[in-house]
């Protein structure tokens, strides 16, 4: 099934995404917990892609596994910076053979030093035609509520969105936020750019004080006086911070769906018992 006819869905949904392993002895665990995650039925689960290609394999292999073994509709990262055509076209075989229909169209982060003048891709939107004239794939693309870091400016971030449209997205999954109304200005100027397609908000919930400096650092975002109060105040116990991070993701969630957000994904960090407390706080929401 393909991502865009489940976001037809009027009704409240959660996704979640979850990270393949980065060694092969890694694998058996990480299956465990995504198979645990896959068992709480959410609408469809992402699968990312490592830096160059390096957990390719392992994408496949989890995607495949939770759409054959568990029933649940896959969502395969691909990320282009690093890869060559043919590099790319041999793993749009690989997902076509493992009856993967859905894919995420990355650019990908650029190493330090690393010189991509003479690469086959620059650019996520470059990607996402490909994948578009190879064709049998619904292809989503990422975006910054608070603009991406390569970006002069929000405009000009935008203006950059829109091609990603143009060249075949056909919806857009948020880098997560802390601050709701973020995403809802980002609504509004996409949408006055002429950017009409899905675009799911990501949540992350934040269960460990020490993941604030990665997320910052991954997604530049801005963390509300709220929310780091909440970490000066709990970051330190563990069991505590966990129960708070969950409550701060739950809220927001509600807060999204109320204000005529139909889909949320939630960023899971393969923690089975996160996804499984947060779907238990919105029983009665998603159903």
């Amino acid at each position: 099934m393909k991502i865009i006819d489940i976001l037809k869905n009027p009704n409240p949904t959660i996704s979640f995404e979850v990270f393949p392993p980065k060694t092969d002895a890694l694998f058996d665990s990480v299956e465990k917990a995504c198979e645990e995650i896959a068992d709480l039925k959410p609408s469809y689960m992402s699968v990312t892609y490592g830096a160059g290609g390096g957990t390719s394999a392992h994408t496949v292999n989890i995607s495949k596994n939770l759409q054959e073994k568990k029933g649940v509709v896959s969502l395969a990262h691909l990320s282009c910076i690093s890869s060559t055509e043919e590099l790319v076209h041999s793993q749009l075989e690989k997902l076509r053979e493992a009856k993967i229909e859905n894919i995420l169209a990355l650019r990908g982060d650029i190493p330090e030093g690393f010189d991509a003048s003479h690469l086959d891709y620059h650019h996520a939107s470059d990607l996402a035609k490909e994948i578009k004239d190879f064709g049998g794939f619904c292809v989503g693309g990422a975006c910054y509520p608070e603009g991406h870091p390569d970006s002069a400016n929000s405009n000009e971030d935008i203006d950059n969105l829109k091609k990603k449209i143009d060249s075949g997205c056909e919806f857009l999954t948020t880098q997560m936020f802390f601050d709701n109304n973020i995403h809802y200005k980002f609504l509004y100027k996409a949408r006055e750019k002429g950017i009409f397609c899905p675009i799911i908000p990501g949540i992350m919930p934040i269960t460990n004080g020490k993941q604030v400096e990665r997320a910052i650092k991954l997604s530049g975002t801005i963390m509300p006086a709220r929310f780091l109060s909440i970490v000066d105040r709990f970051g330190n116990d563990k069991e505590a911070m966990t129960q708070a991070g969950i409550a701060y993701a739950t809220d927001q969630i509600i807060d999204l769906f109320a204000n005529g957000i139909t889909h949320v994904h939630v960023y899971s960090m393969n923690k089975p018992e996160v996804a499984k407390k947060i779907l238990e706080n919105l029983s009665a929401i998603v159903k």
